[in-house]
């Protein structure tokens, strides 16, 4: 071990942070490193970079789960998971400086990469006021990566490669245009924080507010001995201080009640979600078909929407951390920074802009394509059949709505809160494709003022039982899912295509009892290859899905236990009062109101139906 530097520094409260620096495994290491922000608040790093002197592009992150904080010992049963299935991941490393959701510096630094990770304001060692997504961390994290460039062992040029929260505020960062930010890979992030995050259709999810409890609280600056010690140094990973109770929550938001406050997309919102027109930094944008409800939309709309000229999108499978760290995504991740900051002549540019993991029932297929969504898109409405419970290419009998017809072909009611009605096409005649995002046309009315819509897209095999997969937290995930609160069913015209409606959010439009209101829901973008004689099926629910088969398990980072939408789940009281949403939901069909399923079928080389002929099954619950 060489020789140790100790620098002593003195944050608020009077006690001291040391800022030292050794070698050890292979790297030169400054830990604690301070950064004074444009407000004279001083944020920590570790510095991960090579023995030999020169000068290196640089991986940074800015967070706020603990700098300091090894992956095991944070999220054990992930770590665990993750370790066990796919031994990749931790080949190769000691994995003493694994972290959740960050490289591998052990895997990257021998690549001539200076590895930096900042702990945000009011977490791990960084003090402050936490207020997560506020204009403020953007600044911060602009403030880093100037720092970083112009510091002896830096090319000056900086490139941010993390997951999730690391990756949703990267591209809040690159709309402030920092002028040394040269790439970036956002892996699996988020990026509308009112659409992607904190409210699906209108409705609350209370992710964000157990998020809190669960991975922010616990790693607060000045949580003390009740935070955790590092694994390689031993010293607190909160920081020196021990703040009382009283005191740390007085240095943090209430996310929760914040969000609670805020129902329509305002300028609580709007101020975090990034601004496409100025995000022109070169950047590879990983999505995870199993990421609903949080990750994939983000991935999805940030590659369309933003102005970068270089841009690439990667949609892959597994559980949300996984691919990030084993050999096909790390690999992926290189070759994208070494063309990007060590200036390599890789063919990266080369590479299809869209590269798709296509999902089967067993494995994944790759697949290059040249845009999202794809061109070659056969956009295919499959109607809602009250008689029959079917889902169909042909519209309903025209009797359906005529004087004759029974009251109950004209209208379908269920419990506004409870299980609602599936319905399922016949056995397909042929191996059918579902790549893209899709949409639901509903004529719905309420015995109340408001009704919150859940639409779930689902497969089944020839003996009706579903087919689910492993989603990114979830291991029983549906294909995809789609929310829609009956009051914000107002379209932004401008934004929405006919396979991705966009709603404004921007009032709410509480229902007349009786009143038949017309809904378009978008289906969060997914990937199926259907084998042939299976079904295709559509849920109308007015609760989260829940899967049939066993429980899902519970993993340390979460409150609830998983039962087919993770944590994600729609269910806050305060959001939902039963005055308002516990009625009865009704669907209506007739001459002017068709409700439907639209698809996005990849055509296969020879042209056919997606339905087979067949009896149709009725509607039933799941």
């Amino acid at each position: 071990m060489a020789s140790i530097d100790h620098t002593r520094t003195k944050p608020a409260g009077g006690k001291s942070h040391e800022h030292r620096s050794e070698v050890r495994d292979g790297m030169r290491i400054d830990w604690d490193v301070p950064i004074a922000m444009d407000d004279g608040l001083i944020l920590r790093a570790d510095i991960f970079r090579p023995v030999k002197e020169g000068r290196y592009p640089v991986i940074l992150s800015y967070g706020p789960y603990g700098k300091g904080l090894a992956f095991q010992d944070g999220y054990p049963s992930a770590w665990q998971r993750m370790a066990e299935q796919h031994p990749d991941v931790a080949a190769g490393s000691s994995n003493l400086y694994q972290s959740w959701e960050v490289v591998d510096p052990e895997k990257w630094v021998p690549h001539d990469y200076a590895c930096m990770r900042v702990d945000s304001r009011g977490c791990g060692c960084s003090p402050g006021f936490i207020d997560h997504f506020s204009l403020l961390e953007p600044k911060d994290f602009y403030d880093c990566i100037e720092w970083s460039r112009v510091q002896q062992w830096s090319i000056g040029k900086v490139g941010l490669n993390v997951i999730s929260y690391y990756a949703i505020n990267q591209w809040h960062v690159a709309s402030l245009q920092p002028p040394h930010l040269a790439a970036m890979c956002i892996w699996e992030g988020a990026a509308d924080f009112y659409r992607d995050m904190t409210h699906h259709g209108g409705i609350v999810c209370t992710f964000w507010e157990n998020w809190y409890d669960m991975q922010v609280k616990t790693v607060q600056y000045g949580a003390g001995e009740r935070g955790k010690r590092s694994r390689v140094h031993g010293e607190l990973v909160c920081g020196p201080e021990t703040l009382s109770e009283a005191e740390l929550a007085r240095n943090r938001s209430s996310l929760g009640d914040d969000i609670r406050a805020h129902p329509l997309d305002d300028d609580y919102h709007r101020a975090r979600a990034p601004i496409w027109s100025k995000v022109k930094t070169p950047f590879l944008s990983a999505a995870n078909w199993g990421g609903q409800p949080l990750h994939p939309r983000g991935n999805f709309e940030g590659f369309v929407r933003a102005a970068a000229k270089d841009k690439w999108l990667e949609v892959h499978g597994i559980e949300h951390w996984t691919h990030f760290y084993t050999d096909y995504g790390r690999k992926l991740q290189l070759q994208f920074f070494d063309h990007f900051l060590h200036g390599k002549k890789n063919g990266f540019e080369q590479r299809p802009r869209v590269q798709l993991q296509v999902r089967h029932i067993d494995k994944f297929v790759e697949r290059g394509e040249n845009e999202w969504p794809l061109k070659r898109t056969k956009w295919t409405k499959l109607y809602l059949d009250p008689a029959e419970g079917a889902l169909s290419p042909r519209q309903p009998s025209a009797k359906v709505g005529a004087r004759h017809a029974s009251p109950l072909r004209d209208v379908q009611s269920f419990e506004a809160m409870g299980d609602g009605l599936t319905f399922l096409t016949a056995p397909l005649a042929q191996e059918t494709e579902i790549s893209g995002p899709s949409a639901v046309k509903l004529f719905v009315s309420s015995s109340t003022r408001d009704a919150d819509l859940f639409v779930v897209l689902r497969v089944f095999t020839p003996g009706l039982k579903e087919v689910v997969f492993q989603g990114a937290i979830d291991p029983h995930t549906p294909v995809g899912q789609g929310w829609l609160r009956a009051s914000h069913r107002k379209l932004d015209r401008k934004l929405s295509t006919p396979g991705r409606p966009y709603h404004s959010h921007d009032q709410a439009q509480p229902l007349k009892k009786g009143e038949v209101v017309e809904l378009d829901i978008e289906i969060w973008p997914t990937s199926i290859v259907v084998p042939a004689g299976h079904r295709i099926g559509l849920s109308i629910r007015g609760k989260d899905y829940v899967y049939a088969g066993p429980s899902g398990g519970k993993l340390s980072n979460f409150k609830n236990e998983l039962t087919g939408c993770g944590p994600f789940l729609h269910d806050d009281p305060i959001d939902r009062p039963k005055d308002v949403f516990d009625g009865v939901t009704s669907q209506h069909f007739g001459r002017d109101k068709r409700p439907y399923l639209l698809l996005p079928i990849i055509p296969p080389k020879q042209s056919g139906v997606i339905a087979g002929r067949g009896r149709r099954p009725r509607a039933r619950k799941p």
